[in-house]
């Protein structure tokens, strides 16, 4: 019986991988030379920031303004759990140490 279910459970994880594969060939696939893209508000053009373009089917794609050559592409699966993993803090970073990598006393 256990021999079956890990069985059962490969053959689910092969279709999970398979399907996310296909995934993202397809999104890659889409042509996006036309979107439309955003950034945070009150950013210049100049500054270093962040664009985001909305996809087909919740889909986002994202570039540095420095960059734009550059640009990954997210489903709407995997925007949500950056978004919502954002907005908990997941990605939160440490303050850097000051004074040349030594801990200001």
């Amino acid at each position: 019986m256990t021999e079956a279910r890990n069985n059962e459970a490969g053959t689910q994880a092969e279709d999970i991988k398979a399907r996310k594969e296909r995934e993202r060939d397809e999104l890659y696939a889409l042509d996006i030379s036309g979107v439309e893209w955003h950034c945070a508000p009150g950013t210049e053009a100049h500054e270093e920031r962040v664009e985001i373009a909305y996809l087909p089917e919740g889909a986002v794609a994202m570039r540095s303004s420095l960059d734009p050559g550059t640009v990954l592409r997210y489903t709407e699966a995997e925007w949500q759990a950056f978004v919502l993993g954002a907005r908990d803090g997941e990605f939160d970073l440490e303050p850097a140490p000051h004074n040349g990598g030594v801990a200001a006393e």
